[in-house]
């Protein structure tokens, strides 16, 4: 799998406080699922664009699938954009590409 690994790799970025992910936004689809379609890393998610539900949705995802607390995930790009960029703090890049591939492959 180290295509797939080289794939996610120009969606993730470290930092000096820890691991940005671009991630675009799809709401409003008959599912919850993050894949990778047409270049980009994409969440789609069953909330509506509207309050920031969407956005909400995203974090509670990936707290869940990337196991790290809400506390150390923020959005700091794109809160009202599809296109996001997402920090996890205090994170390595290599977990977040291993985990991030194990939640598209499954």
């Amino acid at each position: 799998m180290p295509e797939k690994k080289a794939q996610l790799e120009k969606f993730v970025e470290e930092k000096k406080d820890g691991v940005i992910i671009t991630i675009y936004v799809k709401p409003g689809a008959n599912r919850e699922a993050l894949v990778v379609e047409g270049g980009d890393l994409v969440f789609y998610t069953t909330e509506i664009p509207e309050k920031g539900r969407a956005n909400a949705v995203l974090i509670r995802f990936l707290v869940k699938n990337l196991k790290v607390s809400s506390s150390k995930i923020d959005i700091v790009y794109g809160v009202r954009d599809r296109v996001k960029k997402v920090l996890i703090r205090d994170a390595k890049i290599e977990d977040i590409i291993d985990k991030l591939r194990m939640i598209i492959s499954s």
